[in-house]
């Protein structure tokens, strides 16, 4: 029986290659945030890099470093803002007086229940009121100062590793913007370097227009939320905006989590007040807030993305959504568009004959 021996040795290569991945899990995602990072930064590199005052010249390494300071301001920024807020905010779940909650719900948990109970949706050992009011200690329990210190202390050595990789690799991905990809390329094989280099230059090019557009959109996504919420006075506003256009980043379904969300802090918060006939208009004005703001992303802030960056029709992306996340759930909604966008890219390479490749790739 002829073995071969060469497609034997690929085989065992790429296993091993997969249980490395995986076991140096941490490490792949440090390098994939920091190039993502690196992406993002770019612009700002080339950017600093245009200064120049008579003989003088910026040099290309602070123009990475000042490139990596910003980028470091803007996300403590956002944490030195954010950070009381979601502080402020469980103080004021943990205020909430459940009693009075119960009294004044009582009447209508009891027409829930019995709806639950007549089709068979709570047994009849189960007491709604119960049930709810188990759920809701439980958020009072993991907002509470203690578990929030302990799980930090926990927490605080890797994420001080996390964050110094990633500061570490951001900054001389952005010094040398081939770093990352010359890393990639000792990876493919000498007879396919010209076509993986021509692959990871498009990859480069389109991946950077799509999370400077991304990061974009969700900027926009918090101000509109945020201000919608203002103008309307609901207590928390910025705190839903921010959650809401965080979220921004899964498609579709993040719209659902984060008006859900929203929903949660503006009931919580007009709770705390004793304000309980307040809370379905609340509800409802959040709801309306975030789908108008959804809407404009949709008309607007996703076409322009999906059509400059990624060169792909909504209804195509939408439909490459769908299917990831039907395979890998959220984090599959989330990595879709790249990684579509590399298969794209990849299969102009190497398939460019089929007939349904050229018409998925005529735009890259």
């Amino acid at each position: 029986m002829n073995i071969n021996y060469k497609l034997l040795g690929g085989i065992l290569a790429f296993l091993l290659g997969l249980y490395l991945a995986w076991y140096f899990s941490n490490i792949l995602i440090y390098i994939l945030i920091s190039g993502v990072l690196s992406f993002i930064g770019q612009p700002l590199v080339r950017l600093f890099d245009k200064i120049h005052y008579g003989k003088f010249k910026m040099p290309h390494t602070l123009s990475a470093v000042l490139s990596l300071i910003v980028m470091l301001i803007v996300i403590f920024s956002l944490g030195l803002i954010f950070v009381p807020i979601i502080s402020k905010q469980a103080d004021v779940i943990s205020n909430i007086d459940f009693q009075v909650l119960g009294s004044q719900l009582d009447e209508p948990l009891q027409d829930i229940e019995s709806f639950l109970l007549k089709y068979g949706l709570l047994n009849n050992n189960e007491s709604l009121e119960i049930v709810i009011s188990n759920e809701l200690q439980s958020i009072v329990n993991l907002t509470s100062a203690e578990y929030i210190l302990k799980n930090i202390l926990g927490f605080a050595g890797t994420l001080f590793i996390g964050l110094f990789a990633v500061i570490f690799l951001t900054f001389f991905f952005l010094r040398d913007d081939e770093l990352f990809f010359d890393g990639i390329m000792l990876f493919v094989p000498t007879k396919y370097e010209k076509e993986g280099a021509k692959i990871l230059s498009d990859t480069r090019r389109l991946l950077s227009r799509y999370f400077v557009g991304l990061s974009t959109e969700v900027f926009t996504m918090i101000t509109l939320i945020s201000l919608g919420l203002v103008i309307f006075g609901v207590n928390g506003a910025l705190l839903i905006g921010f959650l809401g256009g965080l979220f921004n980043i899964i498609p579709y379904l993040g719209p659902i989590i984060g008006a859900t969300m929203g929903v949660v802090i503006g009931a919580t918060s007009n709770l705390s007040l004793g304000l309980y006939a307040d809370i379905v208009p609340i509800s409802i004005t959040i709801i309306g807030t975030f789908a108008v703001a959804n809407l404009i992303d949709n008309l607007v802030l996703q076409p322009v993305i999906y059509s400059t960056s990624v060169k792909a029709h909504p209804i195509e992306i939408f439909l490459v959504i769908l299917m990831a996340g039907s395979l890998a759930g959220i984090p599959g909604m989330i990595l879709a568009i790249p990684g579509y966008t590399v298969l794209r890219i990849i299969a102009k390479q190497f398939f460019s004959q089929v007939k349904i490749v050229r018409q998925l790739t005529k735009n890259i």
